[in-house]
């Protein structure tokens, strides 16, 4: 009952697609752990939100709708993050909103080495690669202009 997805990811496709097949360790080969991809990529998710420099996930219609979410309390965790799972290894896309004026390298590289810490102690998966995209850099007088867009709402 072996999953047959490939152990080398190349093109990365949406965390909810599949599951994959993780052969326990502490069963003595009397069984096999099934790991979602969601699952996987909820773990890349939270990693890379903690990673310092990191404003927000995903790109403009992901945040978007991430807002919504958070509106109604259903933060989705896997936003802006896509895996490729296979058997044994992982590949992981992540889109990320940097904040002003933090090195774009600098957070990319933190992201990458806090998602592979995140899935390969968490999951146990090797990964074989992290693609960080860019897609938005977030100024603090973004957040000023918001505030007086509604302040002046209100009054």
């Amino acid at each position: 009952m072996a999953n047959t997805t490939p152990t080398t990811a190349s093109a990365p496709k949406t965390a909810q697609t599949s599951s994959s097949v993780v052969p326990t360790n502490t069963s003595g080969g009397r069984g096999t752990t099934t790991i979602v991809d969601s699952v996987v990529a909820r773990v890349a998710g939270i990693a890379a939100r903690d990673a310092r420099g990191v404003y927000d996930l995903g790109g403009g219609a992901a945040r978007a709708i991430g807002a919504i979410r958070n509106a109604i309390n259903a933060t989705d965790q896997s936003q802006g993050i896509n895996v490729e799972v296979g058997e044994k290894q992982v590949a992981v896309d992540v889109t990320i909103v940097a904040e002003y004026p933090v090195s774009l390298q600098d957070v990319a590289d933190g992201v990458r080495a806090d998602v592979i810490r995140a899935i390969e102690t968490i999951v146990g998966l090797e990964v074989t690669e992290v693609n960080v995209t860019v897609n938005d850099v977030h100024l603090p007088s973004d957040d000023d202009n918001n505030d007086k867009t509604e302040e002046a709402r209100v009054q």
